[in-house]
């Protein structure tokens, strides 16, 4: 009877997993990507908010953000910054989002501090670890080739 049991237990455990697998798992892309078991990886999510620099200077500002924009292409060329983008009006004084292609928030700090518009204090940083898909970068490839004009 022990024998059996064990058969069963081994043939249940076997289709349980069979059933959590996917087919079309691609084990050179998701090591290429970075991926844990789940296709997921650490990033860090970044919350950009209204500085507090509240200077008139218009030409200070526009040279600011002319170099946050420069900025972030470079980022995203070095593969480090994979998700960027503006909030429309909040009342929580929210400008913005990067998504960055780092493990910790020690490694952000470093790529944050590059950004002109942060040295300036137009903008403020709030930084989170985030645990998201491998594959987020992967739509960097397609988001590149539907822009005319580059910010």
């Amino acid at each position: 009877m022990k024998p059996f049991l064990i058969l069963i237990i081994a043939l249940l455990s076997t289709s349980i997993n069979a059933q959590n697998s996917n087919p079309n798992y691609d084990a050179e892309l998701a090591k290429e990507l970075g991926a844990d078991n789940y296709g997921m990886k650490d990033y860090v999510f970044a919350i950009l908010k209204t500085g507090s620099n509240t200077s008139k200077n218009k030409e200070e500002k526009n040279k600011a953000f002319r170099g946050h924009f420069n900025n972030i292409n470079r980022l995203v060329k070095e593969q480090k910054l994979i998700v960027a983008g503006p909030f429309g009006k909040n009342e929580n004084s929210f400008r913005g989002l990067f998504i960055f292609n780092v493990k910790t928030i020690e490694e952000a700090k470093e790529l944050i501090k590059t950004d002109p518009a942060v040295k300036a204090k137009y903008l403020d940083v709030d930084l989170y670890n985030w645990y998201g898909s491998a594959a987020l970068s992967e739509y960097l490839k397609a988001a590149d080739k539907i822009w005319k004009i580059n910010p």
